[in-house]
């Protein structure tokens, strides 16, 4: 008894035969499929005169034709078709048309219709998509040889007998123009199918080396990338991300949502606010850069910035996001040991300017003590001291963020006029025209102390930044409730990097550090404070080569 399991293997075998798409089929088995059916309906003719028309079995020309069959689907088994030219198969059908029509004349007294059988050698051909134009002559021909021959091997000449039974041929040209047809249809689809198809192979064989080369470069960052689509599903993270999220982590929380996430303000102690969390900002469509926050908690507490870029569908409208992260930690850390050298130091500085200050200030005080020459020596001690002092002081507020402003109503085209007055000796020994455009009067309230402080400085380093001569050009004027001042120079310029930079403390460009221009990159932090804690702006375009102008806009 065979074994159920053995049954069922050697089963599917033989079905995957019949699964298999004809062309997927070695040249043989196509050869012998194709022959197949006329074989079945041969067998089964050769049973039906076994039956009822035994004598038929004696026809020598019936007999011709079993055998011819048989011979014919033996040939389709062992010749190896795929070593002969390519089309010899095709004498298969054009002999299966010969061995047809002695089948005709051999049992034309017991089963008719048997020449009906050559519709399967002609479909054969017609299917065949070779020779196409030679099939469907064959087509005609072919049964026309079956039902005229045997007339002239009888001598049987006349009109009506050739005439009778040319309906038979003419149907079996038009089965085979159909399946010509049909089939030179099916073959362009094919073709176009198979371009396709290698097309879709090419495309995916491009993609699939785009996206190995994607995997790469993601995993080789140094930077933690997180893509999200349109309903905040992560569709790609790096491995540095999946460390950073580890890290924001809750330790009682293994699969936390956004809003669990371990994620801190600035101050390293104030959980962020959902809608400021950035995967969450990247979801609702922002598009921001360098936001610092701090993931984690204890000694494990580190410092990021996230930037996201929203992505787009070819409709416009928004698909996702991706949110980079990147590790600024020991920047963080750094800047913040700067910050408190400064303080320390400026702290260190500010006891003796005092004392300094107020021995010198004694001293001034009495006026038979000293003669005129000292009594000058010592205003220039005092006046240096006061503007060390005042340096200091800034220094400390800068990082503290908060500058001390006393605001008046101030008239500032004197502003600006003292400004320039003051530095017309030095732009006179560089070389450089000062000029002013400026209205009758400007009322503003402000601090006149700390607004002629950001002008000086501005004028200052026009001046300074100017080492070949040039313009420079201060102007004032009042717009929509704001008042604006301008300082423009015509000389060296910044680059983009440097505008960038311009505002950090302790930066100073390139040039400026190879010409020996005198400065320790803070005038303009210092600036910037002043006018933003007036509620102001102060902006700059620059150009390399041709200069830079300052703005700044404060509320009248």
């Amino acid at each position: 008894m065979t074994h159920p399991s053995t049954w069922d293997i050697g089963d599917k075998k033989k079905l995957l035969v019949f699964r298999r798409s004809f062309h997927e089929h070695t040249l043989r088995m196509r050869v012998v499929l194709s022959q197949l059916p006329l074989s079945v309906c041969v067998c089964i003719s050769a049973i039906l005169v076994w039956l009822y028309f035994p004598a038929t079995l004696e026809n020598p020309l019936f007999l011709i034709f079993l055998l011819s069959q048989a011979l014919l689907l033996a040939l389709c088994i062992i010749v190896p078709w795929h070593r002969l030219p390519f089309a010899s198969f095709l004498t298969i059908p054009i002999l299966d048309m010969v061995s047809i029509g002695f089948a005709r004349e051999g049992a034309v007294e017991s089963i008719t219709g048997l020449s009906v059988l050559v519709v399967l050698p002609v479909i054969w051909l017609c299917a065949s998509g070779l020779y196409p134009k030679l099939a469907i002559v064959m087509s005609f021909l072919g049964p026309l040889g079956i039902v005229w021959v045997p007339l002239f091997v009888r001598g049987t000449l006349s009109e009506q007998d050739f005439t009778k039974p040319l309906l038979f041929p003419i149907l079996m040209l038009g089965i085979g123009v159909s399946v010509s047809v049909l089939t030179l249809s099916m073959v362009r689809q094919q073709r176009a199918l198979e371009e396709k198809d290698e097309a879709l192979k090419e495309a995916l064989s491009v993609s699939t080396k785009q996206e190995r080369l994607l995997n790469t470069v993601m995993e080789a960052l140094p930077l933690g990338v997180v893509a999200v689509d349109g309903d905040g599903h992560d569709i790609l993270m790096n491995r540095r991300q999946r460390q950073t999220h580890a890290l924001a982590t809750p330790p009682v929380n293994d699969d936390p949502n956004e809003s669990q996430l371990l994620i801190f303000d600035t101050d390293r102690t104030t959980p962020l606010p959902a809608d400021r969390r950035p995967v969450r900002r990247a979801v609702l469509g922002e598009r921001f850069t360098d936001q610092l926050v701090w993931l984690g908690s204890g000694k494990e507490q580190r410092a990021f910035t996230a930037s996201a870029r929203p992505m787009v569908d070819d409709a416009g409208k928004f698909a996702g996001s991706v949110v980079v992260f990147s590790d600024v930690t020991d920047l963080v850390n750094a800047l913040a040991a700067k910050d408190d050298f400064v303080a320390n130091v400026s702290h260190e500085f500010r006891t003796p300017l005092t004392s300094i200050l107020g021995y010198v200030e004694l001293i001034l005080d009495e006026p038979d003590a000293l003669d005129a020459r000292a009594r000058k020596q010592l205003d220039i001690v005092r006046r240096n001291a006061e503007r060390l002092l005042t340096l200091v002081s800034d220094l400390l507020a800068v990082r503290s963020g908060q500058i001390v402003i006393q605001p008046h109503s101030v008239d500032v085209v004197e502003l600006v006029r003292g400004s320039v007055t003051s530095a017309e000796p030095r732009a006179a020994k560089a070389g450089i025209r000062l000029s002013m455009d400026l209205p009758d009067a400007l009322e503003a309230h402000v601090d006149s102390s700390r607004i002629a402080q950001v002008l000086d400085n501005l004028v200052s380093n026009a001046i300074k930044y100017s080492p070949d001569g040039g313009d420079v050009e201060v102007a004032a004027w009042e717009e929509q409730d704001f008042v604006f001042c301008r300082v423009t120079d015509t000389g060296m310029g910044m680059n983009e990097q440097e505008q960038a930079e311009a505002f950090t403390k302790f930066f100073r460009a390139g040039r400026v550090r190879k010409s020996a221009i005198p400065g320790v990159g803070l005038g303009l932090p210092i600036s910037k404070a002043i006018v933003e804690a007036h509620g102001g702006t102060i902006t700059l375009e620059s150009v390399p080569g041709q200069g830079t102008t300052f703005t700044v806009k404060m509320p009248s």
